[in-house]
């Protein structure tokens, strides 16, 4: 198996950031008298775009009334947000094999670009594109800005809508179980493959 291209999603698929995400989305709901998620009830019930989310529990506040609050909540979080294992690795053997890298993320802007910088991951992509709230909404547009072929590219995310987002754009969809959605969750989408993590993954392209 082996692609010349690959989309990236950010969050849960190269960095780690559920708990800060946890933490700040509580911070939002306790403002609206909402409970608190705990790990596997927010985990079970977040789903992209967020913002089906937020209108499921706060179905009367406006999106841009919640990221006010979400966003200082998210920076302030006490959960650090750190590089997934394996992710380095993976995007240097994909400069070593001459695979083309990108990112595709609804991450707020300023938090990504803030991160690419912190974990020094900049140069390690073509092109990003964040702050996408419907990634299906972009992914054509990918493909044809940077002349990707559709059966040589892959989009690598850790959600359904991720998976979603490869069937939209005619591409191929590799799943992985160190983010958001948990297994059984992701298998409903029928990805083309899932992996536990990038390390399986990057194993694969080394041995194709």
């Amino acid at each position: 198996m082996m692609f010349r291209n690959l989309i990236f999603d950010w969050s849960g698929t190269l960095v780690d950031d559920l708990g800060p995400v946890i933490e700040a989305t509580n911070i939002v709901l306790e403002k609206y008298q909402i409970d608190s998620l705990d790990r596997e009830t927010f985990c079970r019930r977040f789903r992209l775009p967020y913002s089906e989310f937020y209108a499921e529990l706060l179905p009367h506040i406006p999106l841009a009334e919640l990221e006010t609050h979400f966003r200082p909540a998210f920076d302030a979080a006490v959960t650090p947000v750190t590089v997934l294992p394996h992710a380095r690795e993976t995007l240097e053997c994909c400069v070593t094999l001459g695979i083309r890298c990108f990112v595709l993320t609804s991450m707020d802007s300023v938090a990504f670009e803030r991160q690419m910088d912190q974990f020094n991951l900049r140069h390690r992509f073509e092109a990003t594109y964040s702050g996408v709230l419907d990634k299906r909404e972009l992914i054509h547009q990918i493909l044809e800005t940077h002349d990707l072929i559709p059966r040589e590219t892959a989009f690598v995310g850790d959600m359904i809508h991720d998976v979603e987002t490869a069937r939209h754009g005619g591409i191929s969809s590799i799943a992985v179980l160190t983010g958001y959605n948990r297994a059984e969750v992701l298998a409903t989408a029928r990805p083309d493959l899932t992996v536990p993590d990038l390390g399986v993954l990057r194993e694969l392209f080394e041995h194709s």
